[in-house]
């Protein structure tokens, strides 16, 4: 339960704020632990309408994270107790989402509960994966140097991820662009040039006919057809957030003509860099392959990962676990197999990380190359197809006069 809290300092000073406690008791005993005077204590919700946090109206970013992972790092590395380092990182903190939570996991360290527990109140900045990585820290004694593995992985997750997006964001402007164009020119443009041609009572040619055709169904019934849209859409939203839907679209998106391959190698380096990263920090195979199903982004490899983990659990070794699933390249699975037999499973991973990283990069430059000649042909031939279909037979009504 969440309790809203007032009370007095020992220097007098009046502060408020939340605390989570399975009771009452239980808020003000931890309230008192810390040297508080209780005031006033009440029941409270997860906050007004205004105070929730929307990522719209702003949040805590990737790069807030990294930023914040390697200043924990510095301050440990400094020997500054881990309740000091997020008191001064809350006080020091520009984000204000990112100061409260800094201070509640302050508060709550205060009080004896342990920094991943702490963080792990905190689903919406912090998440499984960076929690499980902080408490194998903890149970290793290597908290530093967590943190820096932590803050380089959002590095190159965040960079990858973005690289990724920012190439399929491109084409998908263009295509928005061109639609738009194209129904404007339809609504606007070609009714009012279509009425000179049939003023004039000459044949009209088939094609002209057919974009005439085209622009009257918009004009008439755009509505209608916008209304069907937006309905289309919210169900798919919905079908999207089932499981089946799920499922059913991860697969469509790999099973897309190259934009799937980009896809698969995206997650196979998520795959690989996650499993490197938290092995190399000590956590167990089992428990890592079972986070990275659930940080993959994509629910084929999760239930993939899942089965794996299950295999995994009842004996088998992690490369013949992953055999016999097409989404996994043959070569991971040998790599892997190369890894078990050698010891060196965290390089042979970190090893197909970087390389599936560069087929990413690779892929992504080789899409946008061929992305923008096409699209702005396209484009080009669209416009001139409807302009030519109205203003070559003005054309020949003109020269016929």
């Amino acid at each position: 339960m969440r309790f809203i809290y007032t009370v007095l300092t020992q220097e007098s000073e009046q502060k408020s704020g939340t605390i989570d406690a399975i009771n009452e008791d239980v808020a003000i005993a931890s309230l008192q632990r810390r040297g508080y005077i209780v005031v006033s204590l009440k029941e409270g919700d997860e906050g007004t309408f205004f105070q929730k946090e929307f990522t719209f109206f702003g949040g805590v970013s990737n790069k807030d994270i990294v930023i914040l992972s390697r200043q924990i790092a510095t301050l440990f590395e400094a020997q500054v107790s881990a309740l000091r380092a997020f008191r001064l990182l809350a006080s020091e903190s520009g984000n204000r989402i990112l100061m409260r939570v800094l201070t509640e996991v302050a508060d709550d360290i205060q009080t004896g509960v342990s920094m991943s527990h702490a963080l792990s109140r905190h689903p919406k900045v912090f998440s499984i994966f960076y929690v499980n990585m902080v408490k194998a820290g903890e149970e290793s004694g290597k908290l530093t140097e967590t943190f820096l593995y932590l803050a380089d992985y959002l590095d190159r997750s965040y960079e990858l991820t973005s690289k990724t997006k920012n190439a399929l964001i491109y084409p998908a402007f263009v295509v928005a662009t061109f639609a738009i164009v194209m129904v404007l020119m339809l609504t606007l443009v070609i009714p009012r040039l279509s009425a000179i041609l049939l003023e004039t009572g000459q044949e009209i040619p088939v094609y002209t006919k057919i974009v005439v055709a085209i622009s009257n169904l918009l004009t008439q019934y755009g509505l209608f057809f916008l209304v069907l849209l937006i309905i289309g859409g919210f169900f798919l939203w919905q079908f999207s957030r089932s499981e089946k839907g799920r499922i059913i679209l991860a697969q469509s998106r790999l099973n897309t003509p190259y934009i799937g391959e980009l896809y698969q190698k995206l997650y196979l380096s998520r795959i690989a860099d996650n499993m490197h990263t938290m092995l190399s920090s000590g956590i167990s195979i089992v428990r890592a392959i079972e986070i990275t199903s659930n940080v993959v982004g994509n629910d084929v490899y999760k239930n993939i990962l899942v089965d794996v983990g299950e295999r995994v659990k009842s004996g088998s070794s992690f490369s013949n676990s992953l055999e016999g699933h097409p989404e996994i390249p043959s070569i991971l699975t040998q790599m892997v197999k190369i890894g078990e037999e050698t010891g060196e499973m965290g390089n042979i991973l970190k090893t197909l990380a970087r390389f599936y990283k560069r087929e990413v990069d690779n892929s992504v430059d080789t899409l946008v190359g061929l992305i923008e000649p096409v699209m702005i042909v396209a484009l080009g031939l669209g416009v001139g197809i409807l302009l030519t279909s109205v203003l070559v037979p003005i054309y020949n009504i003109t020269a016929n006069i």
